[in-house]
């Protein structure tokens, strides 16, 4: 697919992970991407180097996992001479992603209508913290605590957590290239150009998805109860298998319950009326762990896990990233390029497949 957008060019005046992410979808693609960065003050994230990373290297690992395939050009805005050669770089260019804080762009001079005046055909994404009105800083931490993501993160003991990747970034990401997407079939079916705005808070209410409709439609405020679903038991109790390993279920209907007690060899289970249907489940899902627990250790976890999806039964033992990546699926998706003479690594911005 490294050449679906091959005539589109893209310039990314974004820094962090959600605007970088969404360039990095087009470059992988194929589309020419130019990422241009403060010469006084580069992207941020070039900086934000574990404690093992060379502190002298201009590029850490997490700048390098949403920036591929693209040029690098440093520019200072408030001087004249980078700001034309800006503009210059915008003459022929799709689309141009920024994610500036308000009033940013009236200083730069590069406001919509005067980059539309030198490129009327110009597509415009834009990611704010909490919408283009509000000049308030924003972190992925600081929008996973106000828009209710930490408050369900966690368990009764630990207290709120945040997810550990900037999930609220990523999800941004994925709603401003939605609507570049949409953006750019409208203009190849009407010529008309549009700015697509994102925020933060509402790509993360958006996504809120069935714990905003519990509560909105029945009050349902929900606490930390770690990884167990609101809805469904079980789905999400940890369980310890004979060789120490951890394994996870997800339930989802009373037929993946009676093939589970059936391998487990405790079929009577399915005529316990506190296991019968999913809510009786839910109700009792302390006491089913604790029955379960019981016959699950008694096996070693390949043994069982390859028992369980010979029966479709939806399982899955926990791994680490050292043992994601030690998996063929996950090799797969491995990318590699040299940016400013390091050898970078990071996993396709491309999930899906066209055939």
């Amino acid at each position: 697919m490294s050449s679906l957008f091959q005539d589109l060019k893209i310039i990314d005046l974004s820094t962090v992970l959600a605007g970088p992410s969404v360039t990095t979808f087009f470059a992988e693609l194929g589309a020419k991407v130019i990422k241009v960065e403060n010469k006084r003050v580069p992207d941020v994230t070039r900086s934000w180097k574990l404690s093992n990373e060379d502190q002298d290297n201009p590029v850490s690992a997490y700048f390098s996992s949403v920036n591929y395939r693209k040029e690098y050009v440093q520019l200072d805005l408030k001087v004249e001479s980078d700001h034309q050669k800006l503009l210059e770089l915008i003459k022929d260019a799709d689309v141009l992603v920024a994610n500036f804080k308000k009033g940013d762009e009236e200083k730069l001079g590069i406001t919509d209508h005067q980059l539309r005046s030198i490129n009327p055909k110009l597509i415009i994404g834009k990611i704010s913290g909490f919408g283009l009105e509000s000049d308030r800083v924003a972190y992925d931490l600081i929008l996973q605590a106000e828009t209710g993501f930490m408050s369900m993160n966690g368990t009764p003991e630990s207290g709120p957590v945040k997810m550990p990747v900037a999930l609220i970034d990523v999800l941004a990401g994925h709603q401003l290239k939605e609507g570049l997407l949409v953006a750019l079939m409208e203009r190849s079916k009407s010529n008309s150009v549009r700015t697509v705005s994102v925020s933060l808070y509402d790509a993360a209410v958006c996504s809120l998805i069935n714990q905003a409709s519990n509560y909105l439609m029945a009050g349902h405020v929900p606490k930390r109860i770690g990884s167990l679903h609101p809805n469904i038991a079980p789905y999400g109790e940890i369980f310890i298998t004979q060789d120490n390993a951890s394994l996870t279920l997800a339930i989802g209907s009373d037929v993946h319950f009676q093939k589970l007690c059936g391998i487990l060899k405790i079929g009577n289970l399915t005529e316990d009326e506190r296991f019968k249907s999913n809510p009786d489940r839910v109700k009792n899902r302390t006491v089913l762990f604790d029955v379960l627990q019981l016959e699950i250790q008694k096996w070693d976890a390949p043994e069982l896990l390859e028992e369980l999806l010979e029966q479709h039964v939806p399982a899955g033992i926990i791994k680490d990233l050292r043992e994601v990546f030690q998996e063929t699926m996950a090799k797969r998706l491995i990318r590699e390029e040299e940016i400013d003479g390091k050898e970078t690594i990071r996993v396709s911005s491309v999930a899906f497949k066209l055939s």
